[in-house]
């Protein structure tokens, strides 16, 4: 029987890889002219990483991760999303001491085990930064901005920017009260999960995606009318910074995220071509994440995108698959030899080239070379051999000329194919 791969996994092709490599690119070029460097995680780590950092009450603690022990009895999960691994890998390798300002960027797999979904699979790929190191509202706003500027390199239309303040610890405590004495008489009123979340984590309850919590929380507290002076001053700070930057949003008091460690700051953009799960990006400020995952009290903020929803928010603005620059097609056993040397030394020298290993007919590889997409092909038999040439055909129009074969790498180059 065939082997097939696991529900919630999915293989990406080589003719879907064009848009995964372009909007990786470019967020690796962006980045970096932000001044981000790349970070590379272990796929798994420590459970308790996940415990501490997300919280013990939220769903994909409770509920998503791919948790498991392994053969020396420790507890151990796939990592389910960014952040957490990046700051453990700050304090384990004493970033903060080699810089007071951390700014790193990563992109790759996460795991949570849900209910495989249009745009979120079980294996999910995300692209995220992480600045750590600063309490400034500025640091937000350059997040935020960084956001915007990535979607709008790659070509995105159609996004909005929602921003929200969750307050500081103490706000979120004082909110917490205030929504459970709102919603005490209101429970039967709640679905399923709500209510457990009401015992466990009840800001969870502002995630919750059914239409009928929904529209009972509208008449709730609203976190932003319960929060401190400090939290007031520097969500209306990175207002003003954002509106300078020309950065349009819209205040949803309604976002929380789903994950424990955000204060102040939240954001995400969404994008109408996702459906109900229309998120493609979010984040925020994690102030206490550093100090809960072992290190000291410090500043910190990031977002993390997620690819797959990324790609199909840009829908028909896909890469097709990269040209090749050329074909070598050969008839015979001797110029096979000539063609394989050239075709390496067109490689080594930035030369996207490809060849026949089929002894296929010349017809035959010229129809390979076309779903290529070939810009030149080089032909290459006994005749061409005994004259020490080599036949270049350009294939937008037909024209081919003959060159020595001594000659044929710089003249190729010269194309700029």
């Amino acid at each position: 029987m065939m082997i097939k791969t696991l529900r919630g996994m999915k293989d990406i092709l080589p003719d879907e890889i064009g848009i995964w490599q372009y909007v990786e690119n470019a967020a690796k070029e962006l980045f970096e002219l932000f001044g981000y460097r790349e970070i590379r995680t272990p796929i798994l780590e420590e459970t308790s990483l996940f415990v501490k950092g997300i919280g013990e009450g939220t769903d994909i603690v409770q509920k998503e991760m791919y948790s498991f022990k392994d053969k020396g009895g420790r507890r151990i999960s796939l990592r389910p999303e960014g952040t957490a691994p990046v700051v453990r890998s700050y304090l384990e390798n004493n970033l903060n001491k080699k810089e007071a300002l951390v700014k790193l960027y990563y992109i790759g797999p996460m795991f949570r085990s849900e209910r495989p979904q249009a745009g979120r699979q079980r294996q999910f790929h995300q692209m995220g930064i992480e600045v750590i190191g600063s309490d400034s509202f500025y640091v937000d706003a350059e997040v935020i901005y960084l956001m915007k500027a990535y979607f709008d390199r790659i070509g995105l239309a159609g996004y909005t920017i929602k921003i929200n303040t969750l307050g500081c610890s103490k706000d979120k405590t004082g909110i917490k009260k205030e929504l459970t004495r709102f919603l005490k008489d209101k429970t039967n009123l709640l679905c399923k999960d709500c209510k457990v979340r009401y015992k466990k984590n009840i800001l969870r309850i502002f995630d919750c995606k059914v239409e009928g919590c929904k529209a009972l929380l509208r008449s709730a507290p609203k976190i932003i009318d319960a929060i401190c002076g400090d939290c007031k001053d520097h969500f209306a700070n990175l207002k003003k910074t954002l509106e300078s930057l020309k950065v349009d949003y819209v205040v949803d008091p309604y976002i929380v995220r789903g994950l424990d460690y955000y204060t102040k700051t939240a954001f995400e953009a969404t994008h109408p071509n996702l459906g109900s799960q229309d998120a493609i990006c979010a984040g925020g400020r994690y102030d206490n994440l550093v100090r809960d995952t072992g290190g000291s009290k410090t500043g910190a903020c990031g977002f993390a995108i997620g690819q797959d929803r990324l790609i199909m928010a840009l829908g028909s603005k896909r890469e097709s698959e990269k040209a090749l620059d050329l074909y070598v097609a050969v008839l015979g056993e001797v110029p096979y030899k000539e063609g394989f040397r050239l075709c390496n030394g067109l490689r080594i020298n930035g030369v996207s080239s490809d060849m026949d290993y089929q002894n296929r007919s010349l017809k035959a590889q010229m129809r390979q070379a076309n779903r290529r997409g070939a810009k030149y092909v080089a032909i290459l038999g006994e005749d061409e051999l005994q004259k020490d040439v080599i036949i270049l055909r350009n294939m937008a129009d037909g024209q081919q000329r003959e060159i020595k074969i001594n000659n044929f790498i710089d003249e190729v180059k010269k194309l700029k194919c």
